[in-house]
This record gives C-alpha cells, sequence and structure tokens, in this order.
C-alpha cells in the first residue's frame, strides 16, 4: 500500500498526517511548530538602533527581509529538510500540502528535487489549525485524496 503524507502548514505550524487506511482516516504523525512565525518584528529583534530600509546598494530595489519572513523562511526549509530525511528514510511515497498560498511558495522553493516528484496535489488554503477529522472532511470534499 501507498504511504501518503498530508502537511497542513502555516508559517508557524506544520503538521503532517499519514493516510492510515483504506477508508482514508488521517492519523498525526508529527507536529513541527514555529513560534516565531506568529511574533512581530519588534519582539523578535533585540537591538535599539534603527534599520534602514529600501535599497540595499546602488541601484538595487530590493527591499530587505524582516525579521519575521526570515523566521518564516527558516521554518520552510526546515520543513523541506525534514520531508527529505522522511523521503529517504522512505516513511512516505506520495505528498499532499495544503498551506496558505504566500508559504506554499516559501515551502515549494525548500524542497528538494527528489520530495518535488513526490508531491501528488497541493491546495492553497491555511487548514493547520484543523483537527484530524475535520481536516478529513475538508480535503473529501475538496477532492484532494
Amino acid at each position: 500500500m501507498t504511504t501518503t503524507w498530508i502537511v497542513a502548514a502555516d508559517s508557524s505550524r506544520a503538521r503532517v498526517l499519514q493516510v492510515a487506511d483504506r477508508e482514508e482516516k488521517l492519523v498525526e504523525v508529527e507536529d513541527l511548530v514555529n513560534p516565531e512565525g506568529r511574533m512581530n518584528d519588534r519582539e523578535l529583534t533585540s537591538d535599539a538602533h534603527p534599520r534602514l530600509r529600501g535599497t540595499s546598494g546602488p541601484g538595487s530595489d530590493r527591499q530587505e527581509m524582516s525579521a519575521v519572513e526570515h523566521q518564516v523562511e527558516l521554518f520552510a526549509k526546515r520543513i523541506g529538510e525534514h520531508l527529505e530525511k522522511a523521503r529517504t528514510d522512505h516513511r512516505y511515497d506520495r505528498l499532499c500540502l495544503v498551506a496558505p498560498p504566500r508559504f506554499l511558495g516559501a515551502l515549494r522553493k525548500e524542497l528538494t528535487h527528489e520530495v518535488r516528484k513526490l508531491v501528488a496535489e497541493e491546495l492553497p488554503k491555511d487548514l493547520s489549525w484543523l483537527s484530524a477529522r475535520e481536516l478529513e472532511r475538508h480535503l473529501a470534499r475538496g477532492g484532494l485524496s
């Protein structure tokens, strides 16, 4: 039987659920947290000096990344590394990603080529706060299997 993992994530939490049986009941196998994803920049920066925002050099239009954005990026990287390790340990064969659009994009960037090949479906919604049973019902209605 193919082992399917569903990753329901947002910037502060990633729940890994596994399809447990033929009835497609979900069982939570892991819960990764990132409390910094819910903080604001002021809570994450300890220096008292103002930061210059805007250009990072002459002629550049690149904005400096906020402390929260940096923490969210690190969390997406941590999830990507976790999924790669689980893939090499043969813990899943198929992957479904459920996350708000912006975080889904950040997560995609952090997936290895091999993990990306196992992504069967994506759902750009924030459902990480639902219980396993509620998530089952929501995914069944949405056609995600």
